[in-house]
């Protein structure tokens, strides 16, 4: 479903990423994991456009993205919720979710996406007209989630879901993370500082280290891997 390839991003004199590689098949859930400033959240700006790379490219289902405006990066099918949720705290929630489907010209497509969205996340549809701002930090995320999938976005892009939140919250958002991939319509990238929370619903991983790529394999063998857990991971 994603493919990237060589991908390479620099802010000036620093290298923030190095001919990055990876491949994400459809229905899986992509774990990008490393220490702080490996290059995580500038490989998810640089795959949905908002940082133009140096070099390299990304492919969604075959169909280069690498130098399309972001607009027309999410109508193919990508959806970012970046670090810090970004919902706009002055609206409601149902305003924040309707702005997720705003380009979507199908009027009752929309209305069938804030449907399935209030299914999935029941606390949200009972705040439906209150301020965002008056929700807790996991609703807030659910919120964001929410936003991102009523774009009926092919691919999702996750940065830090779990910051902030107590680990039976950050628990319930892993359990519907592998649920939503489950029909295989839906395809994950997780950055997470969390890596161990990341690696339990993960089917494969990538880990970055000053922007380089230092293992690419399965979840299950990095998560079995104790000497890479802790030079890479700190667990």
């Amino acid at each position: 479903m994603l493919e990237v390839s060589g991908l390479s991003v620099a802010y000036g004199p620093v290298q923030a990423l190095r001919d990055v590689s990876f491949r994400v098949e459809r229905g899986s859930i992509m774990a990008v994991l490393g220490a702080n400033g490996a290059g995580k959240t500038t490989l998810l700006r640089a795959i949905t456009g908002l940082t133009r790379p140096a070099s390299g490219s990304v492919r969604l289902a075959g169909e280069e993205l690498t130098r399309l405006p972001v607009e027309d990066v999410v109508r193919r099918g990508v959806a970012h919720v970046p670090e810090g949720r970004g919902i706009i705290e002055e609206l409601t929630v149902e305003e924040n979710l309707r702005l997720g489907a705003l380009w979507r010209r199908d009027r009752a497509d929309r209305r069938r996406a804030l449907a399935e969205v209030y299914d999935l996340f029941p606390a949200l549809a009972s705040r439906r007209r209150r301020p965002a701002a008056t929700l807790s930090g996991g609703e807030r995320q659910m919120l964001a989630i929410g936003r991102a999938l009523m774009a009926r976005p092919r691919v999702l892009l996750l940065d830090e879901p779990s910051l902030g939140l107590a680990p039976l919250i950050t628990a319930q958002l892993m359990a519907l993370l592998r649920d939503l991939t489950r029909a295989g319509t839906l395809t994950v990238v997780l950055v997470e500082q969390n890596a161990r929370s990341a690696l339990s619903i993960a089917d494969r991983a990538v880990v970055l280290n000053l922007g380089q790529v230092v293992v690419a394999e399965a979840a299950a063998v990095v998560a079995a891997d104790s000497a890479l857990r802790h030079h890479y991971l700190g667990f």
